[in-house]
């Protein structure tokens, strides 16, 4: 069975949370060349697709809710793809619900313009917990089966789902519905690290800039929490976005942050967001807007049925070596719930790919040319042997996390990590860490792959689940060693997790064990 547009035909060689931009082969030069100066021959493209789904969900009590999900998935060969994902509660008055995962999909061509998928999505998460209503540990299953029909490089469908937390009481199976857009993953191969490379568009997953960030909101007066109290005292939070330029200062990205100071831990938000800047007189120094919308809730925070809008003005200064300062502010206000305010945040923005679209900010730059740098997404279980909770209590947890890797120079990467609680007894601690590792040159180990070893600081925002995290600020380190194939990766580690601003009263070791899938992009 072959997908044609909607793209699970195997092509060649070549996941992700997010929505990847297209990216295209270049022409052949030479690959098996040892001189690094050479450029090599870039990857052939990977089919892949983007895809939303929207799946009523009755809840115990007998209220009933909507969880909007989102993934991006990845051909494996002719018929299956896999791929990151991730839901939040949409409809209702749950805003907060959230979960992180991955997703495995089969697919089968049943006419011209028509194919039916069965997938089924693990994932880690919750919200509000109630007596009635409990996600236990937090692992979220989501089998689906579903029929689409094609429509160009789009494709919609309608199918059957059931969502269930298996250590909780939350189950319900309804119809869900599905849109979708056929896309591609292009990369080199790892072992093309630090050669030169040429590209005609983007690759990886298709993003050319990521923000780290801290901020401040200070609720407005009408804001009040779930219980219906005033709730006026400003939350600091933590967070990260993605950017993919359009033109000369258009954008769109994602983004997700955190309550890491405030008393607010657990709460969360994951926006879509555009934006428009120009030139101050000079093209490096530019003033703009954006306009953002999503999901938010938790830590108490009345977003109603969890829709979020924000609006502001914006200021970027892109460096002359190309990480970029921004400083940014606004409104934000929950569609249907009790949250509005004002907020600010200042981050530092930094280059991800080499594409036209960003050579206005990167002036002289060759943009068809860069260096090959590695990037590795791996789905982790982390556990904690000793986490404290709010009622006195110590019992271990285990997470599922995303995490995603971006080599800086041979020796030092960038590293970013969401999840949640999955075994345990704290369904909805969730997690948002970055920070930054070292690693050695890699041990030859024969036929057999390799060898290396590094170690990594984060730190960022958690809570939720009744966990004990001192207003939301955590941090952890962590030593791994990790098998390195083509591009299979296979990571154990060790380190430390705990409270930034409580440490006496929140820490705990943990172990890491992961696999992960490497690519190689293009860097300045």
């Amino acid at each position: 069975m072959r997908l044609n547009r909607i793209g699970f035909s195997a092509l060649a060689a070549a996941t992700l949370l997010a929505m990847a931009g297209t990216a295209q082969a270049a022409g052949p030069v030479d690959v098996d060349s040892p001189d690094p100066a050479k450029p090599v021959r870039f990857a052939p493209s990977r089919p892949a697709a983007v895809e939303m789904n929207w799946t009523p969900l009755g809840l115990p009590n007998g209220a009933k809710i909507a969880m909007l999900g989102g993934s991006y998935l990845m051909a494996v060969d002719e018929d299956w793809g896999f791929g990151p994902s991730v839901y939040g509660s949409a409809k209702g008055g749950y805003g907060g619900i959230f979960t992180v995962g991955l997703t495995a999909q089969r697919r089968w061509r049943v006419g011209q313009h028509t194919h039916l998928a069965a997938g089924l999505y693990a994932g880690a998460g919750g919200g509000l917990s109630s007596d009635q209503i409990r996600f236990g540990g937090g692992l979220m299953l989501r089998p689906e089966l579903s029929i689409r029909t094609e429509m160009g490089d789009w494709y919609a469908g309608l199918g059957v789902a059931m969502i269930r937390f298996p250590s909780g009481n939350v189950s319900d199976t309804s119809y869900s519905l599905t849109l979708g857009r056929a896309t591609s993953f292009a990369s080199f191969s790892p072992s093309d690290a630090g050669r030169r490379g040429r590209a005609g568009a983007r690759t990886g997953l298709g993003f050319d800039e990521i923000m780290l960030y801290g901020g401040v909101v200070k609720p407005s007066s009408s804001t009040v929490n779930r219980s219906g109290v005033p709730s006026g005292k400003r939350m600091g939070a933590a967070g990260a976005d993605v950017r993919q330029y359009i033109a000369d200062g258009s954008w769109w990205g994602v983004e997700a942050a955190g309550a890491a100071q405030g008393g607010a831990d657990g709460y969360m938000e994951i926006l879509a967001n555009a934006g428009q800047d120009w030139g101050l007189g000079t093209p490096n120094l530019r003033l703009g807007g954006q306009l953002g919308l999503g999901l938010a809730g938790g830590g108490n925070v009345d977003t109603g049925s969890g829709w979020l809008w924000r609006a502001g003005p914006t200021l970027r200064w892109v460096t002359p070596w190309g990480p970029a300062l921004r400083l940014e502010g606004g409104w934000t206000q929950a569609v249907r719930g009790h949250f509005s305010g004002s907020f600010v945040r200042v981050g530092l923005a930094m280059p991800l790919d080499i594409t036209p679209s960003t050579s206005a900010a990167w002036s002289g730059l060759d943009v068809d040319e860069g260096v090959v740098r590695v990037s590795q997404i791996f789905a982790s279980l982390q556990y904690l042997p000793d986490v404290k909770f709010k009622d006195g209590s110590s019992e271990a947890i285990t997470q599922y996390n995303m995490v995603m890797t971006r080599e800086l120079a041979p020796h030092w990467y960038g590293v970013a990590q969401a999840g949640s609680a999955a075994v345990g007894r704290a369904g909805a601690y969730s997690i948002g860490l970055f920070g930054l590792g070292a690693q050695s040159s890699p041990l030859k180990l024969g036929g057999s792959g390799q060898l290396r070893f590094g170690a990594e600081a984060l730190v960022g925002a958690a809570g939720g689940g009744g966990v004990v995290v001192g207003g939301g600020a955590v941090g952890q380190g962590e030593l791994w060693g990790q098998w390195e194939g083509e591009r299979l990766r296979l990571r154990a580690g060790l380190g430390q997790w705990r409270s930034l601003r409580h440490p006496e009263q929140q820490s705990s070791g943990l172990l890491n064990l992961s696999i992960g899938y490497a690519y190689g992009t293009l860097a300045r």
